[in-house]
């Protein structure tokens, strides 16, 4: 009995500890979706605004394939949410049944209990088990026998009350859960219906441009081309930024004598990786922590270029890179710093009259690229969320891309891994 006692223990313990993991997952993939539903909102009131505009269709393919991917990655959150759902609704199932079984136990012995009572109960017969008794010992435990008894019959009471209470609790969460599950499967297929209608709309556009292919193969290149100059001139001012914080942290630390003169040229000629101080490894420490969670370099928008390699949603053959993301927003959208640092450099961006802000956060660098206008100068520092500038839009179609990067020294990471999703 308490082998099984035991056993029944570890397995209530285990199911709380799933359930409450199935919880907290539940809550993140809920805080996903809504990021998702966020982009997908901004996308498609983008999308409305600029009907009116010209756009090349190799710009409107790209953003519907955003559009697609956007949808993608919804249904698979709500095919999670729906998984989850189904497990905790089982276990929800199991636990009911086990307190069924319990409950019917206890009734049970409560009713024998009872039956007993009810034939035990005049006030004679309890006397006369006292006075049966051989000796004062013997009646003494028999005293203590009945209170026991009637203490344990009022447990016994208490306890299928109790379980009542959770078993009625349990139903009502299976209730809700169940028509839970059924919204999120309503959802689903909304959701791989507006799929199907965006790749059908996608191969219609694909299917105009094949006729012209030479045309839009041009364009393409010349786009990764211009792509190319922006990661080159990135990486380029970020070397020259680091060399020159460099040799500042260098000349600080041979007047404050705190390293030899030495070991500070040797850092001071670095540029390709941050000599951090004090501050700057708490600040670096601190960015590193928030990974996931900081927030969009703009309040509204959707990735209309993600990071990395990818293949060109219609010309496989010809990959696409991106050292950064790019965020496609609405025109005279304001600029914010992600993170609280220092401005390491303002930067003018020729033939267009645009600036790059470079935010330093230890050995960590955001960049913000194509600004119509600034409001912080080099030196500055910044809070988080601080308005640091306006993305600027493109005069033919009225686009407004902002292109975001994150780096550490001068290696490149994802901005999607870094804010919050």
């Amino acid at each position: 009995m308490k082998r099984l006692f035991l056993t029944i223990f570890f397995i209530s313990i285990s199911t709380l500890g799933f359930a409450q993991g199935g919880t907290s997952e539940q809550r993140k993939l809920e805080q996903r979706k809504a990021e998702i539903q966020k982009e997908i909102k901004a996308l498609n009131s983008l999308f409305k605004s600029e009907t009116s505009k010209e756009k090349s269709v190799l710009t409107k393919i790209s953003d519907n394939n955003a559009r697609i991917k956007l949808s993608e990655k919804l249904i698979n959150t709500t095919h999670r949410q729906t998984r989850l759902l189904t497990d905790d609704i089982y276990l929800g199932q199991l636990k009911i049944n086990k307190l069924n079984r319990e409950l019917k136990v206890l009734k049970e012995d409560y009713a024998n209990m009872l039956v007993k009572a009810y034939k035990n109960r005049s006030e004679q017969s309890r006397i006369m088990f006292l006075l049966s008794s051989e000796d004062f010992l013997q009646a003494y435990k028999r005293l203590q026998y009945m209170k026991q008894y009637a203490s344990f019959r009022k447990i016994q009471g208490d306890e299928i009350r109790s379980k009542m209470t959770e078993l009625n609790q349990r139903v009502t969460k299976l209730e809700v859960q169940k028509k839970d599950k059924q919204k999120l499967l309503t959802e689903s297929q909304k959701e791989k219906q507006t799929l199907e209608e965006d790749r059908q709309e996608q191969e219609k556009m694909v299917k105009t441009i094949q006729k012209d292919k030479k045309k839009y193969t041009a364009e393409i290149s010349k786009k990764q081309k211009e792509a190319k100059d922006i990661d080159r001139k990135v990486d380029n001012m970020i070397r020259a930024a680091i060399a020159e914080a460099n040799k500042k942290t260098a000349k600080s630390t041979v007047e404050s004598k705190t390293t030899t003169a030495a070991a500070a040229t040797a850092a001071s000629t670095s540029s390709t990786k941050i000599v951090l101080t004090k501050e700057g490894k708490i600040a670096s420490d601190s960015f590193k922590a928030n990974k996931g969670k900081l927030p969009w370099p703009v309040a509204e928008g959707y990735i209309s270029d993600p990071y990395g390699t990818h293949p060109h949603p219609v010309y496989k053959t010809m990959p696409i890179h991106n050292n950064g993301i790019n965020i496609t927003t609405k025109p005279e959208t304001t600029v914010r710093a992600v993170f609280a640092g220092e401005v390491m450099s303002v930067q003018l961006i020729q033939g267009t009259g645009n600036k790059i802000v470079y935010i330093q956060h230890g050995d960590f660098i955001t960049v913000y690229y194509n600004l119509s206008s600034v409001n912080v100068s080099s030196g500055s520092k910044v809070s988080l969320k601080q308005n640091i500038g306006t993305v600027a839009s493109n005069p033919v179609t009225n686009e407004a891309v902002l292109k975001f990067f994150v780096l550490q020294n001068t290696t490149n990471l994802n901005p999607s891994s870094w804010i919050a999703q």
